[in-house]
């Protein structure tokens, strides 16, 4: 529970977060004087000045991109829940580390739920393959959706699906752009932040990312790859 860990690990001077956190109930920020919604850099300032309600707001607005980012990579409700938990816990005790001149926040928490995910995957990696084969083998077929019918709801179902496991096949470097970049729609320029590399390599990546998932996904007939980006992909989010 990340509310317990958190109190072990950040002296906030304000109420516990445990039952903004548990419960889901938030207050407004009474810190901003203004109507505007605080950027996250400015929660990350206020909570580093003792502001446990700047946390919670950080919280509940980021953690479920980051565990969202670390299921699509690991293909486990475990693993997503354990690394999100991490990544707050280490934005907790590093908070300091951050550099705005660097990129946003948002690409500083995807990077260590990155650091996360790689060093569960590598460690879990004889467990992994058996997984891998068995995605290797779905095989799904792209359909015109434009019709609202519970078989074509059941079809795109078993795409979406197909899609995700087709994903979780990918390569790591490949996978992880698909993820920032498809999924969670960051730019060229914040995926580079996040995977520490030249923007030129995750355009390349993804271009093969792309092309590998247009084969993994056409056992017999043409996909159309436009509406695998613009629908099935989002879908997924």
């Amino acid at each position: 529970m990340p509310a317990r860990l958190l109190r072990e690990s950040w002296n906030f001077s304000r109420r516990s977060a445990e039952s903004e956190i548990a419960t889901g109930k938030l207050s407004t920020l009474t810190a901003m004087a203004n109507s505007t919604s605080p950027s996250d850099e400015q929660l990350l300032h206020l909570m580093m000045n003792g502001d446990e309600e700047a946390f919670v707001v950080l919280y509940q607005r980021r953690q479920g991109g980051v565990y969202r980012f670390a299921l699509h990579m690991s293909g486990s409700e475990t693993t997503a829940e354990d690394v999100t938990q991490e990544v707050f816990l280490a934005l907790l005790r590093s908070a300091r580390n951050f550099d705005p001149g660097k990129g946003a926040l948002v690409s500083f928490l995807y990077g260590i739920a990155r650091n996360q995910v790689l060093r569960r995957l590598e460690r879990d990696r004889p467990f992994l393959s058996l997984a891998d084969r068995e995605s290797d083998e779905v095989e799904v077929m792209a359909q015109d959706y434009t019709t609202r019918d519970p078989l074509n709801d059941l079809t795109r179902t078993e795409l979406i699906e197909g899609v995700r496991q087709a994903i979780l096949t990918l390569p790591q470097h490949y996978r992880e752009v698909v993820v920032l970049c498809e999924l969670h729609e960051l730019s060229y320029s914040e995926t580079a932040e996040v995977l520490g590399c030249a923007i030129g390599t995750v355009r390349s990546r993804l271009h093969r990312a792309r092309a590998l998932l247009v084969d993994r996904l056409r056992p017999r007939d043409e996909i159309n790859t436009g509406t695998l980006n613009a629908g099935v992909m989002r879908s997924l989010v």
